[in-house]
């Protein structure tokens, strides 16, 4: 019956938005289709997050539009705050329904060219689940795990292959779509190390010789999968996994694991400057990593190395990070934010002040992560139950997101009650998600005690709050 009813809706958008002369289509990309439940009245198609056009939905919440020439790759479809990835080449005319109540579940992709974006998303939701895998996995012997891995890439790659026979597929998307099932088995191998060695280290001596030889074909200057968040997730991990393996055989004494600490930071960012010739990937990281170190920074000295750093690896975004640093400044240990505003749930403006009366921790989250909040969610919600004499409040950094912030709360039910959206400031929401992996330890008076944390479920972190509690 749904299917019945999701073709009616298809075909009624098809008529509605195809009947122009066909003709326009020579050598365009055409883009149509129905958001269900919208949260806006446009979408966008960008590429290399730079937007292409901007679509507007009519009243029946239906959109299309022929696109100039362009080339064949990866592009992103984004309806805010939800997006994901499409493959589009030259003639495709491709049919797009979703309800963003389930976004990426509810997704689907019709008409010619289609079949190419419906493997991207095929594999996406299959990667989601390996995220579970790996954590269900990474308890379990190395050489077991060697075997379930490669039994995973060698399934994937024979079911790509019986998909694609008879199907007049592009060598482009060809290549890219095989490059795609090898860096999700990078992937996993790279999560299992780094988990393995964090939280298993007597299973270190017992990884094979060959287990991370997949490691020498990663190409850091893959322009084909640079946007693919497949290749720039096994990236991020691998950078993650190799710092904290250079520490260990450098500083044994150190806490290697605190991925938020500038030389956890630096080392990442420096691996990547070394390893990537090509300025789109390189940045991408750089910018994530300095903005980190940036935020993460407690004090003037720790702030100053970082913007030394970014200048001695010729950061090219510089003036970015230099005004971030600015904001940060307002951040540092010992500052108060209780004049700060913020928004509460009835849309009222308020102060830190207003909302804190004891020792509180404060987490930032975003409704365009649905993966990180959930996590979130129910990490502060174990915390809250174990620590009793804290008050944990979340700031959600979606400015302007009013009714989304309110909808995820109540799809949820998440307590309103100690929940806040961080109004409207002088910087953008850009700036503003910069902050979203840090934690604010701030005592009765919204004093800033400690700020160069990140949620963790780790010993170690509940360790930091015992001491914030008795201190």
């Amino acid at each position: 019956m749904r299917k019945f009813f999701l073709f009616s809706i298809i075909s009624t958008v098809f008529l509605f938005v195809c009947c122009k002369n066909d003709s326009a289509n020579n050598g365009n990309i055409y883009i149509g289709g129905k958001i269900v439940n919208p949260n806006t009245n446009y979408v966008i198609i960008s590429k290399d997050q730079e937007p292409i056009d901007t679509i507007q939905l009519n009243e029946d919440n239906q959109f299309g539009k022929y696109l100039p020439k362009l080339d064949a790759g990866i592009y992103t479809f984004q309806h805010n705050p939800e997006n994901q990835v499409v493959y589009l080449e030259p003639g495709d005319s491709i049919i797009v329904w979703v309800n963003t109540y389930d976004f990426d579940q509810s997704l689907n992709f019709s008409g010619r060219g289609s079949k190419e974006s419906s493997f991207l998303l095929d594999l996406f939701l299959r990667n989601r689940a390996n995220n579970n895998l790996v954590l269900d996995y990474y308890k379990i012997k190395p050489k077991a795990f060697k075997k379930i891995s490669d039994s995973i890439h060698k399934t994937r790659m024979a079911e790509f292959n019986k998909n694609v026979e008879g199907h007049d597929l592009s060598e482009n998307f060809l290549e890219l779509a095989k490059q795609s099932i090898d860096y999700e088995f990078y992937d996993l191998r790279e999560r299992y190390t780094y988990l393995i060695k964090k939280y298993h280290s007597d299973f270190t001596d017992l990884i094979p010789e060959d287990f991370n030889n997949y490691r020498d074909s990663i190409d850091f200057d893959n322009e084909l999968l640079q946007n693919y968040y497949v290749y720039t997730n096994t990236i991020d991990d691998y950078l993650r996994t190799r710092a904290i393996e250079h520490c260990i055989e450098k500083h044994k004494e150190r806490d290697c694991y605190n991925i938020s600490n500038f030389e956890n930071v630096k080392r990442r960012a420096s691996l990547i400057d070394s390893l990537s010739n090509t300025p789109a990937i390189k940045n991408k990281f750089l910018d994530i990593l300095l903005s980190k170190a940036v935020t993460m920074a407690s004090n003037e000295e720790d702030l100053n190395e970082v913007l030394d750093f970014a200048k001695k690896i010729k950061y090219s975004d510089i003036d970015e990070i230099n005004e971030l640093a600015d904001i940060q400044t307002n951040y540092f240990t010992g500052k108060s934010i209780a004049d700060f505003t913020i928004r509460n749930s009835n849309g009222e403006e308020i102060t830190y002040k207003d909302a804190i009366n004891r020792k509180t921790i404060v987490y930032f989250w975003s409704a365009n992560n649905s993966r990180r909040y959930l996590w979130q969610f129910q990490t502060i919600q174990n915390l809250r139950e174990k620590y009793p004499e804290l008050d944990f409040i979340g700031i959600n950094l979606d400015i302007g997101q009013h009714k989304k912030w309110l909808r995820v709360m109540d799809e949820n039910n998440y307590d309103k009650s100690n929940q806040y959206q961080l109004s409207n400031r002088a910087f953008g929401e850009n700036v503003a998600t910069k902050y979203l992996y840090r934690i604010n330890f701030l005592d009765k008076n919204a004093v800033i005690v400690k700020g160069d944390e990140a949620l963790s479920t780790s010993a170690e972190f509940e360790s930091k709050l015992l001491e914030f509690i008795n201190n």
